[in-house]
């Protein structure tokens, strides 16, 4: 810190000298005929004339009477070559001597070609833009301590070109993302994030006041039951990117903010929506990739379609010898997975044990992409009862690379079935639920006047970037990560406790 705070010093009195030269080391406005890499392009289709670009310096090789630097934009990087006989005295010596690495500056002239073929741009003018204070990272070894990765993201985006091209990926595939939807007849809305009462997933919430209104909100959990609503209301089919909030542990794969889409889609069931899925990933991964395989984590992930498709007894039995169809009661399935040495703590409902068994049992070992299907109804309030068989419902979760990216239903659209579905989940929250659903009045009374069937579907956009960037963290795939209170101790991906 005490060299940090000296570097900072020097480059604060720069400032005061470029400041009693009547020069604003911070203009208004800066200038540009071309960015590096439309410059590059420039040279390369053999364009002589002059260009003005502008960036960072990120690297300055004086050598007497001359000086190559290197600038980067968010395009690239283009170097630029300043020679005291072509600008004279005063403007050579200002940049020799109070420019630093990490200013931002323009520069205008003619391009050339140097004896070792790299295109640079031969200053006739240049101005300063942005005079920087601190030294950034050492540009040889990167920026590699993870706490001020997170924290200052700024940092790391400069130092680590990789970090870029994550980032520039995740935007990519959103946008993919929303054509492939919009080319087939979804509407993009948005619904409210404070909400006066959350639902649509079994989470726990974050919970604040509204002042004027003189009453509590909550930050949704799940954009669902108010995208449900647009489909009561005629709207055929929609969809929602947006951030959803829960108030649960942060990990390697969770973070409390987070990005999910959400869509629904009248007149289809879960089929549909699996179709949609293994669709739609595998024309990401042909924009991304070229093909329709990514490698995740040493693993090579084959997206075509069509994926495979379990049920959650069949999975469960495969990996467990545990029937679940055979124990339906909580009791019976402790007993039946303890005679399979497998410890399976004690569960609220047969459902939830259920659920617990498959985590424990199952999802390390899907690998390549899977739809896991007819979960217990007592974990599943909004979705539709399976025809012969009430205690499951036709819904499912694709599993890729032993990560859940996602969950669909086909949902239930009978009032009075959903609001006996929130009747027992109030008897869940009465016996110490944290994450059952609450009775929404206003949701069942839109119902009431008649929803058509309908497929609905959401995926984590978070866990997306994830697979198709080859990141184990969650963090590395969101620019801002929900970080501890700064203690002094360094910042891992360790999971922290989940209670």
């Amino acid at each position: 810190m005490p060299e940090t705070n000296d570097r900072r010093e020097q480059r604060i009195e720069k400032l005061n000298l470029l400041r009693e030269q009547g020069l604003d080391p911070y203009p208004a406005r800066g200038t540009r005929t071309h960015t590096t890499a439309e410059a590059l392009a420039a040279s390369a289709e053999g364009q002589e004339a002059s260009v003005q670009v502008a960036g960072r310096v990120v690297a300055v090789r004086v050598m007497g009477g001359s000086t190559f630097a290197h600038i980067a934009d968010g395009s690239g990087r283009l170097q630029i070559y300043l020679r005291r006989d072509a600008l004279g005295e005063e403007l050579y010596d200002r940049f020799r001597r109070l420019v630093d690495i990490g200013d931002h500056v323009s520069a205008e002239g003619p391009l050339f070609t140097t004896r070792t073929g790299e295109v640079t741009v031969q200053v006739q003018r240049w101005e300063l833009l942005s005079k920087t204070l601190r030294p950034l990272p050492d540009k040889w070894h990167g920026l590699r301590d993870v706490e001020t990765r997170y924290r200052q993201r700024y940092l790391d985006l400069i130092a680590n070109q990789e970090v870029r091209r994550v980032f520039e990926t995740r935007t990519r595939l959103i946008s993919a993302i929303r054509r492939h939807l919009d080319e087939r007849g979804f509407l993009e809305v948005e619904t409210p994030v404070l909400q006066p009462i959350y639902g649509g997933a079994a989470a726990r919430p974050f919970t604040t006041y509204h002042n004027a209104l003189g009453q509590t909100f909550y930050l949704r959990i799940a954009d669902e039951l108010y995208l449900k609503r647009l489909i009561i209301g005629g709207f055929d089919r929609v969809y929602e990117i947006g951030h959803n909030f829960r108030n649960e542990g942060i990990s390697t794969h969770h973070n409390p903010e987070f990005t999910v889409i959400e869509l629904y889609q009248a007149y289809a069931d879960y089929t549909d929506m699996m179709r949609l899925v293994e669709t739609l990933y595998a024309e990401l991964a042909r924009q991304i990739t070229g093909g329709e395989t990514i490698t995740y984590q040493g693993q090579e992930i084959c997206l075509t379609p069509p994926w495979r498709r379990v049920s959650m007894r069949d999975a469960i039995l495969e990996a467990s010898g545990v029937d679940i169809e055979v124990h339906r009661d909580q009791e019976a399935l402790q007993n039946a997975a303890r005679a399979q040495a497998i410890d399976l703590p004690k569960q609220p409902s047969w459902g939830k044990a259920v659920e617990k068994l498959f985590e424990l049992c199952v999802e390390p070992s899907l690998i390549q992409p899977t739809f896991i299907t007819d979960y217990p109804v007592e974990i599943s309030p909004l979705a539709k009862k399976k025809p012969g068989a009430p205690h499951l419902v036709e819904r499912f979760e694709f599993f890729i690379a032993t990560l859940e990216c996602g969950n669909a239903f086909t949902e239930l659209n009978d009032p009075l079935d959903q609001r006996e579905r929130f009747m027992e989940q109030a008897q869940y929250a009465a016996q110490g639920d944290a994450e059952a659903h609450p009775l929404d009045e206003d949701y069942l009374t839109a119902m009431e006047h008649g929803m058509p069937p309908t497929g609905g579907l959401g995926f984590g956009i978070d866990r997306l970037v994830m697979l198709f960037t080859d990141q184990a963290s969650i963090r590395e795939v969101i620019l801002f990560p929900a970080l501890r209170h700064r203690t002094g101790e360094p910042e891992t991906d360790a999971e922290e406790d989940e209670a």
